[in-house]
């Protein structure tokens, strides 16, 4: 069973699962696994480790249109190295300090992987929380950033031998713990508060998570491949355009957010979001399904399990 499939299984007994967050009164609360063995390859430092884990709790906040302010973590490994865990910490203090929120402490513990286990605490606007649920046709299609910088890391870990650099001259595997260690959109989940009608972040990848909103709103998406913003390392290790939408609409694992936005809100929207805002397409309705330069978009991505 994967993840999803779980999911559905849940939302019998737990109707508030399917967000990216849980909302408890006015608060919304998160949490996220990763292990070392599938989320950090090989030169993942622990400080890009630390970012990376609390970052993802950060950006489920960022999902529901709320304020962070808190993260915990649990840090579990086969041994308690003093340095390796103070670049944990580090890493996971400065990733909440560039979003304004506190990295507040956590748990220790024995684990045959390093192994870490987050959670982030963020406030609700006066907007309330954005769910996945509220798209309609005729609503324009939003990203967020620039897309493939995981799978362009990932790529530049694989090279991250002697000899081996990035375009900035940069060793290949310290562009590739550059390039995993993302913003969390939360000023820009803010802003489209009470403007997107429905909105999740994109760890799955922009085509799975396009599939996850069509299947909450009920509608269809129609996206213009071209107006994808791919981010420049994709450019570095892509074999040809076609490898180039792969890595940029497929992988995952990018944290950036996917929004549908009432066509008369577009432009309040972009001038709010600090990270920038870029339409990508159009929601359109559920029989027309999910396309990409008129052809079908797989529903394919990043999977847990």
């Amino acid at each position: 069973m994967n993840e999803r499939d779980a999911l559905r299984r849940l939302s019998a007994a737990l109707p508030h699962a399917g967000d990216d967050a849980a909302v408890v009164g006015d608060a919304v609360i998160t949490t996220d696994m990763l292990h070392e063995r599938t989320d950090f390859p090989p030169g993942t430092t622990r400080y890009t480790a630390g970012w990376r884990a609390v970052g993802a709790s950060l950006s489920d906040v960022a999902a529901m249109g709320a304020s962070a302010t808190a993260a915990v973590a649990v840090y579990a490994d086969a041994d308690f190295d003093p340095d390796q865990l103070d670049r944990f910490v580090a890493g996971a203090v400065d990733v909440c300090e560039a979003v304004d929120a506190e990295y507040v402490g956590g748990d220790l513990d024995s684990h045959e992987e390093f192994t870490t286990a987050s959670t982030a605490i963020g406030d609700l606007t006066d907007a309330g929380p954005v769910t996945r649920s509220g798209a309609s046709p005729g609503d324009a299609l939003c990203v967020t950033g620039e897309w493939g910088r995981t799978a362009a890391a990932l790529r530049l870990f694989d090279r991250g031998g002697e000899g081996s650099v990035a375009r900035d001259d940069a060793p290949a595997v310290e562009r590739a713990n550059d390039l995993f260690r993302f913003t969390p959109r939360v000023a820009d989940g803010v802003a489209l508060a009470g403007r997107a009608t429905a909105m999740m972040d994109s760890s799955d990848g922009l085509a799975r998570s396009l599939h996850q909103l069509a299947e909450a709103s009920e509608v269809g998406f129609a996206i213009d491949r071209d107006r994808l913003p791919v981010h420049p390392a994709v450019d570095d290790v892509a074999d040809g355009p076609t490898d180039r939408f792969e890595l940029a609409a497929h992988f995952g694992e990018d944290f950036e957010l996917v929004c549908a936005v009432p066509d008369g809100d577009l432009d309040a929207a972009r001038e709010a979001c600090p990270g920038g805002l870029v339409r990508v397409g159009s929601v359109v309705d559920a029989a027309d399904g999910v396309t990409a330069a008129g052809d079908p978009l797989p529903d394919r991505g990043y999977t847990h399990g």
